[in-house]
C-alpha cells in the first residue's frame, strides 16, 4: 500500500508555555499522572509548578476545572494541528494514514498526558458524558468526514457506514493507547501506526 509524506507530529507541546497558567496546566497533568486524580492535592500542583497555592484560584476553580481544562485544551490544540496538516493533503486515504500517525506519536510522546487522558478522565461518568458530547464528537466527525471523502472518491467501501468506522477507528487508536500505558513494556507506539492504518485500511479499500 502507498504510504503517506514522512509527516511527524511535533513532540508534544501540550501546556509548555512559559506563563503561570500554561505552567499550572503542565503541572497539573504530571501530577494528575503521577498520584491520580482523586489522591493528587492543588498544593501539589501549585509546588510543581512553583507558584503559591492560591495563585491557582485566580485562574481555576478548583481541581475539577483544571481537569476539564486540560482535556478541552488538549483536544482543540490537537484537532486544530490535525486539520491543518490534514488540508495538505488530498488522498483519503493518505488523510487517514496521517490522522492514525497523529493520534499514537501525539500521546506517545507526552506519557503523562496520555495517563490523564486514558486513565484519569474516565473515572467519572460525569466527565465521559460531557467530553463524548463534545470533544470525541469533533474528533470523530472529523474521521467519518475522510472516510466520506474516500468513498466519493471511490478509494473506499460504499455499503460501510461513515459514522460506524470513525467509531471503530476511534477505539483502536484508544485501545493502543491504554495498552501502551499500561504495558510493562517498553516500546514506542508511534511505530505501530503503520501496522494500525494497514489493518484498517484493508477493511475500507
Amino acid at each position: 500500500m502507498a504510504r503517506t509524506p514522512s509527516t511527524t507530529a511535533p513532540q508534544s507541546e501540550t501546556f509548555r508555555g512559559t506563563s503561570k497558567r500554561e505552567r499550572i496546566l503542565r503541572a497539573a497533568v504530571d501530577v494528575f499522572a503521577q498520584n491520580g486524580y482523586f489522591n493528587a492535592k492543588v498544593s501539589e500542583i501549585a509546588k510543581a509548578a512553583g507558584v503559591a497555592d492560591g495563585t491557582i484560584y485566580l485562574y481555576f476553580d478548583n481541581k475539577e476545572d483544571l481537569l476539564i481544562t486540560i482535556f478541552r485544551e488538549h483536544t482543540t490544540h490537537y484537532l486544530q494541528a490535525l486539520r491543518r496538516e490534514l488540508s495538505t493533503m488530498r488522498r483519503a486515504e493518505d488523510k487517514l494514514r496521517l490522522l492514525i500517525r497523529y493520534h499514537l506519536e501525539t500521546l506517545g510522546n507526552d506519557r503523562a498526558l496520555a495517563v490523564v487522558s486514558q486513565v484519569e478522565l474516565r473515572h467519572s461518568l460525569k466527565f465521559m458524558k460531557g467530553f463524548s458530547q463534545t470533544e470525541v464528537a469533533d474528533y470523530l466527525t472529523l474521521i467519518r468526514e475522510i472516510v466520506e471523502h474516500g468513498q466519493r472518491e471511490g478509494t473506499f467501501r460504499r455499503t460501510l457506514h461513515p459514522q460506524l468506522v470513525a467509531k471503530s477507528m476511534f477505539g483502536i487508536l484508544d485501545e493502543m493507547v491504554t495498552s501502551w500505558i499500561l504495558s510493562e513494556k517498553d516500546y514506542s507506539l508511534h511505530d505501530q501506526a503503520e501496522q494500525i492504518a494497514d489493518l484498517v485500511l484493508t477493511g475500507l479499500l
